[in-house]
């Protein structure tokens, strides 16, 4: 079949499963995209107003659902504009194409527009190679359905993550008899599974522990384990403690569960985790917000506590802590091997020597409860950053999902919102990138059109991608965005008063020194979306109720307070203190340092 590159690639992303494809048209990928529009080859295109965002947008469809979806690209501006969504996606393993243009083959090196090529010959593939699983630069039209499958293979299999592929102008044009490689034929299937050695090591530990933890990561939502994992914590009485990506992993109505760990954690959390005599990691890399930047005894104790890390990345196994038990393997088929291997008697018997650890962690959760319900609950204004999250909480399906963005609303979901199923808090994670969270949130509707999608963003974060509300216009996505106005960087502004006791560039002020903020409310209407500005207790609930049923694009804006309204901070983050501030921050810093294990 005779098939131009822009073809081949189109019929390629139908083949493969792709319902959507994001971006940007530019010179250096116009003759790609219109393939798009050639019988056969035919793609569903959303145009966004910033490249970065395209990949954000396909980065949050792959949260939601877990399958790919592409971003392409122009050359220049428009291809280096994609580097925050790849290093997100990276950072946070989420499997996402991009596809870029690139000088012609026999233009390359000459500088024509919009060419890096000061060091070498067309310099961007360089560029994205710290943000990918893999790049590659296509120099055939007729090689380029084995580029395709390629670039699947490694963004799907094994640590899912994003790859980058980048085709010359001319080969988009020019046309070769070609066939569509079947994927199905070039991946591997089933689940790696771990030496049952290392199982019955790990089970020995997990029957023999008397306080048992399970730290559910963001690799047990992308293996699908949620069902095993939740399973096991009954059967051996665990509790389950969760990162910013394993959040809904467990139900958080489910008893065993015991919210959050590390810095912004919750205080149940980090105290079970940390008295844990055993702790079981499932697809979690021990990052130092959700390890309280490994200050002993913050989130975890590694010693005393033995440690049993599921990974399916080898690289991640004793990488911040020793392990007792390195599991290379699957999360889903690992936890599927340990709960086979422990029988019903053996179940029996551990739960019944649980009850004074059931009594504990339901202690804790109390204390938690009675500590967030002074913020959550609380009627002040402007308002905490909890309180919104507690009305939106009784409004939303059980089954909605909501994309959060970086900062204080970042943390205060985290702690306040719960969640009941896995893929629906989404999050930009290790990387908390700002300007993630509304592309993302779009990316998620595409992704699961008929569930509730609310993005909840503070105002910074909203302001670095406000413009994909076009999208949600010109496209007709139901997204409601919830806007926490404080006028600033508020999240900054309190490490900065902690540290320093001063703080600079994180609040927005006019000259003389008032708040400074536009009106996101009108903002929003201009854009085409319905929108309710928030500043009393009485405006709340209809604010969210007509947000969430009104059938379109959404925006409420909330004017949150600048001072105490952000999440709590139960454990610890190494935050390195100026030699020229006085006081007593050295001595509390260096303490905290004196405790970190992971040295």
């Amino acid at each position: 079949m005779k098939l131009t590159g822009g073809q081949i690639v189109a019929k390629a992303l139908k083949e493969y499963g792709v319902q959507y494809v994001a971006g940007v048209p530019g010179h250096g990928c116009w003759s790609m995209l219109d393939a798009f529009l050639e019988p056969g080859t035919e793609l569903p295109f959303i145009q966004v107003m910033h490249e970065q965002s395209a990949v954000h947008m396909a980065d949050g469809y792959y949260r939601a659902s877990g399958k790919p979806m592409a971003a392409v690209v122009s050359i220049g501006a428009g291809a280096t504009n994609t580097i925050i969504g790849l290093a997100t996606a990276f950072a946070d393993s989420t499997a996402t194409m991009l596809i870029t243009g690139g000088p012609a083959t026999h233009m390359a090196g000459h500088g024509v527009m919009q060419e890096l090529d000061r060091n070498q010959s067309n310099d961007f593939p360089r560029v994205v190679e710290g943000v990918t699983k893999r790049h590659w630069e296509a120099t055939r039209v007729d090689e380029l359905p084995f580029l395709m499958h390629r670039a699947f293979n490694t963004m799907l299999s094994g640590r899912p993550g994003p790859v980058h592929l980048e085709i010359p102008m001319d080969l988009q044009a020019e046309s070769a008899d070609v066939s569509i490689h079947p994927l199905n034929e070039r991946m591997g299937g089933g689940r790696m599974r771990a030496d049952p050695q290392v199982i019955e090591k790990a089970v020995a530990l997990l029957v023999g522990a008397k306080r048992p933890v399970i730290v559910a990561g963001g690799g047990a939502i992308t293996s699908e384990a949620s069902e095993e994992l939740v399973a096991l914590a009954e059967k051996i009485g665990a509790a389950v403690v969760t990162t910013w990506n394993g959040k809904g992993a467990i139900p958080e109505d489910h008893r065993l569960n015991t919210w959050s760990v590390g810095q912004t954690g919750t205080t149940c959390g980090n105290a079970i985790a940390a008295s844990a005599d055993v702790v079981l990691s499932v697809g979690c890399r021990f990052t130092d917000w959700s390890a309280s930047s490994y200050r002993k005894g913050a989130s975890f104790s590694f010693p005393p506590a033995k440690l049993i890390h599921i990974d399916i990345d080898f690289q991640e196994i004793g990488k911040n802590y020793p392990t007792e038990v390195g599991v290379v393997a699957d999360a889903k088929s690992a936890l599927t091997d340990i709960l086979a291997a422990i029988s019903a008697e053996e179940s029996t018997r551990i739960l019944s020597q649980r009850e004074s650890y059931f009594s504990d962690i339901e202690r804790l959760k109390g204390e938690w409860e009675a500590l967030l319900a002074r913020r959550r609950d609380s009627d002040a204004v402007p308002f905490t950053s909890q309180r919104p999250l507690g009305e939106l909480r009784k409004l939303m399906d059980r089954d909605g999902i909501v994309v959060v963005g970086s900062g204080n609303t970042q943390g205060a979901v985290k702690q306040t919102f719960p969640v009941y199923l896995p893929r629906t808090h989404l999050t930009s994670g290790s990387f908390s990138s700002m300007g993630w969270a509304v592309p993302a949130a779009i990316g998620a509707k595409l992704a699961m059109p008929t569930r509730q999608v609310v993005c909840i963003v503070g105002d910074g974060d909203f302001l670095q991608s406000l413009q994909e509300m076009a999208v949600c216009v010109m496209h007709n996505i139901p997204v409601v965005f919830l806007v926490q106005n404080n006028s600033g960087y508020m999240s900054i502004r309190g490490g900065q008063r902690k540290i320093m006791g001063r703080h600079i560039g994180s609040e927005f002020n006019t000259p003389d020194g008032k708040p400074y903020s536009p009106n996101f409310t009108e903002i929003a209407r201009n854009f085409g979306l319905e929108a309710w500005r928030v500043e009393q207790v009485s405006q709340l609930n209809p604010a969210l109720k007509n947000a969430l049923a009104c059938n379109g694009p959404s925006l409420v804006e909330v004017i949150t307070a600048r001072d105490a309204g952000g999440p709590f901070t139960p454990g610890w983050w190494d935050f390195p203190v100026p030699a020229y501030v006085e006081g007593s921050a050295h001595d509390e810093y260096n303490e905290g340092r004196a405790l970190e294990q992971h040295l």
